[in-house]
């Protein structure tokens, strides 16, 4: 159901930041000609034939020490392993064919996946083509020459990881179905919720944090629609983040945002909202997700007249931008209010998707600068010409101005207030995107 994961793996220092990013279309990786210089995984979504992908930079082996620890190296390849549909094993044609190359091509070989074996840093072909022979002996089929810096047979590379990818099903997108993300720090209540919804144990429930290591799909169905649940694992603050398999998990809990339409934003009521949590609500208000603030163990939660509110209000202030995305409260644990969970979820991907004609936006685009006259500066005032709707998954405004310097930010969240107001958008954030006439109207 979710786009095909593409890993590059490969020992420090053979290009794979270098790769990743000519592939991504920019430096998303931090490109060092140190080893070991990416330490946290990256990911980005790109294309090749019309074929949307997602490729990860697992930032190879991290040595403790000066020399590579075979143990370490077994870790990183078995965890890109699990989590790629297709692999990319990146090789240093100037180094040779090494005792860590070889490690990892046993392991890969293991594996059943489809490998596909890259030799990097081949800036003359003619003269390097002897040496690219040497890696026929990994026994992983025809190795590809490229030159990751200078942009050479990476077009080859592309066809060959395109050739692997699964069949496109057109049942896999079925009518209605609706991906939910449920995240969140460890130990919120996460699994215990999807075991709640299902009735029964589907992933492992521990109030050990960490327990959730991969993300897990489970598809839901009741009275209010289809759903794919995807409990994630937890995240944590990076400082308490020292298991290599724990980073990869964070990075799974992220690919599982990407991948939702909307997303529950699980809150411990006795912890109140944390720096972690509004670092992971900011994960999902960035990628522009539908998004709903889960407060749970709300039955362990001492209450008075006026509690409810009081939290409600709580929460806000220190989720300010979230200031659009509705609260429950819920008990994983007592099933209290979870069935109502779905109207909402229904409601939030239904607004979040929420299509406005250009004729309408204008009328109140236009009744608001009635109300609120643009902003002027050293004399000049923006003139707002006309806007139109260029995006759904959020909605996604384009709006043409006399001048972008103009355009303050203030004003902006009024119009995204005043559009709010008419069309609601609950639960979905809202971008606002100014252009000079003239510019393109695409994002």
């Amino acid at each position: 159901m979710s786009k095909p994961i593409v890993a590059i793996i490969g020992k420090p220092n053979v290009g794979k930041s270098t790769f990743f990013n000519y592939l991504a279309g920019s430096r998303i990786s931090i490109v060092e000609d140190t080893p070991g210089v990416t330490r946290d995984r990256i990911y980005a979504d790109t294309n090749w034939r019309g074929r949307n992908f997602t490729l990860i930079d697992t930032g190879g082996i991290e040595p403790e020490s000066e020399d590579i620890i075979l143990s370490q190296m077994r870790e990183q390849a078995n965890l890109a392993i699990n989590m790629a549909d297709v692999i990319i094993f990146l090789t240093d044609v100037k180094q040779g064919v090494t005792a860590a190359d070889k490690e990892i091509a046993i392991m890969l070989k293991k594996s059943k996946k489809p490998i596909v074996l890259v030799c990097n840093k081949v800036d003359n072909f003619e003269k390097d083509k002897n040496e690219i022979y040497e890696f026929y002996n990994l026994g992983l089929g025809e190795p590809f020459p490229i030159s990751a810096t200078n942009a050479i047979g990476i077009g080859d590379v592309l066809d060959e990881i395109y050739s692997h990818f699964p069949k496109q099903d057109e049942t896999e997108v079925e009518e209605g179905l609706i991906k939910v993300a449920i995240i969140g720090k460890p130990n919120v209540g996460k699994s215990s919720l999807v075991n709640k919804i299902v009735g029964e144990n589907r992933t492992i429930v521990s109030n050990i944090a960490g327990t959730t290591r991969d993300a897990i799909d489970t598809y839901f169905e009741n009275d209010k629609g289809k759903y794919i649940l995807i409990d994630t694992a937890g995240i944590r603050k990076k400082s308490k983040v020292n298991e290599r398999i724990e980073k990869f998990s964070i990075m799974r809990s992220l690919l599982a945002v990407e991948r939702a339409d909307v997303c529950l934003m699980m809150i411990d009521a006795k912890d109140g909202v944390t720096d972690q949590d509004a670092k992971i609500a900011g994960e999902a208000h960035e990628a522009g997700k539908g998004i709903i603030i889960v407060v749970n163990k709300w039955d362990e939660y001492e209450k008075e007249t006026g509690t409810l509110e009081q939290y409600k209000k709580g929460v806000y202030q220190k989720l300010s931008y979230l200031s659009y995305a509705p609260i429950i409260f819920i008990s994983a644990k007592t099933g209290q209010r979870v069935d109502k969970l779905f109207g909402m979820i229904n409601e939030v991907a239904r607004q979040n998707a929420m299509r406005v004609s250009t004729s309408t936006l204008n009328q109140v685009i236009n009744e608001a600068i009635a109300i609120v006259q643009p902003p002027t500066d050293k004399g000049k005032r923006l003139k707002i010409l006309y806007g139109v709707q260029v995006a759904t998954k959020p909605p996604t405004f384009v709006i043409f101005v006399n001048n972008k310097s103009l355009f303050h930010f203030s004003y902006e969240r009024y119009l995204v207030n005043q559009i709010r107001k008419e069309f609601g958008m609950q639960g979905t954030p809202i971008r606002i995107i100014s252009r000079e006439k003239g510019e393109k109207e695409t994002i």
